[in-house]
């Protein structure tokens, strides 16, 4: 007889353990000959060492089942005690799996360009309307290569400028001022990642979350690196932020030039940098278009409403200086 100690590493226990306990149950009954105590994050269990063995190469495929996908079903847990493949595995094509177990992946021929330019090149430009996933694919492909320890830290970053309103003096330390500006790079990882991990991984750096101006004197090295929103940048912040780049890793440059927040007058530096880095090796481009919106129907319409408008007020201002 011999005791084993099973710790659940980077993984919630409940999720593990089921509802009431349903996933360890159905490990009891599939060993019977073992006794078998949980607490906490750590599975005691007593009995031969060959079925003891067993059982611990069996808790681990199940534990690195859940941290891959996010999900764990009392049918997963059968299949793979008995050597077979989980209907989640027979999925093809998926970059990560969201915290309900849905498999993130390209929707569209332009995503699916985006996903072979971030294989091929080291930096990538992605411009496109809303709605067309660049930021939340984006963020898929960094929690990819960090689960593959591709990467070793993801750093999410956004210029923090106000959509056309004045929002005054935010109150609160650093943190709760910026946060707001944040906020959809925090929504599509919390969609990824469970929180108390994610919690755990950006207190412990491996995320970090900040606004442009934090990236300054910074070299960003064995990460991911996302700048979204850059059509609010200007030529000079933009400029600063793509020469942080470090050995090992990739930028992605996300941004809608139909939707410069920036002050009139001022240059774009997206609009700048696609110029002027244009047909440099090592470099890819995606241009997203309206077919790659993969939001609510009426996203389109309202991209397709405002395309027209702004083509009528350049033919009305063309028409007006040549008169």
């Amino acid at each position: 007889m011999i005791e084993r100690h099973i710790v659940l590493e980077d993984i919630d226990p409940v999720s593990f353990y089921g509802v009431n306990n349903s996933h360890l149950n159905i490990l009891k009954s599939l060993y019977p000959k073992l006794r078998i105590v949980a607490r906490g994050n750590v599975i005691k269990v007593l009995g031969d060492d060959d079925e003891t063995e067993k059982f611990e190469e069996s808790i681990e495929s199940i534990r690195k089942h859940l941290d891959h996908f996010n999900t764990l079903s009392e049918e997963d847990i059968l299949d793979i005690v008995k050597g077979r493949k989980t209907k989640a595995e027979s999925v093809k094509d998926v970059l990560v799996y969201s915290i309900s177990g849905r498999a993130i992946k390209s929707r569209s021929a332009n995503q699916q360009l985006l996903i072979d330019e971030f294989e091929r090149c080291d930096m990538i430009f992605a411009e496109g309307p809303a709605g067309t996933g660049k930021t939340y694919l984006s963020i898929a492909l960094a929690v990819k290569s960090l689960k593959e320890k591709v990467a070793k830290k993801i750093i999410l970053s956004r210029p923090a400028v106000e959509a056309g309103e004045k929002l005054g003096f935010l109150p609160g330390d650093m943190k709760d001022k910026i946060d707001p500006y944040l906020q959809p790079l925090y929504d599509a990882l919390e969609d990824m990642i469970p929180a108390a991990k994610l919690q755990d991984m950006i207190e412990k750096r491996i995320i970090q979350i900040a606004p442009l101006a934090f990236m300054r004197g910074r070299t960003l090295s064995d990460a991911v690196v996302i700048l979204d929103e850059a059509q609010n940048t200007t030529p000079a912040q933009i400029r600063m932020f793509l020469t942080r780049m470090g050995w090992n890793t990739k930028m992605i440059i996300t941004g809608d030039l139909t939707q410069i927040d920036l002050p009139r007058g001022q240059r774009c530096g997206l609009d700048e940098a696609l110029t002027l880095l244009s047909g440099i090796e090592g470099i890819g481009f995606v241009r997203m278009e309206k077919k790659d919106i993969v939001r609510h129907k009426l996203v389109t319409r309202i991209v397709n409403a405002y395309e027209r408008a702004d083509q009528e007020s350049k033919k009305n201002n063309h028409q007006q200086t040549t008169i």
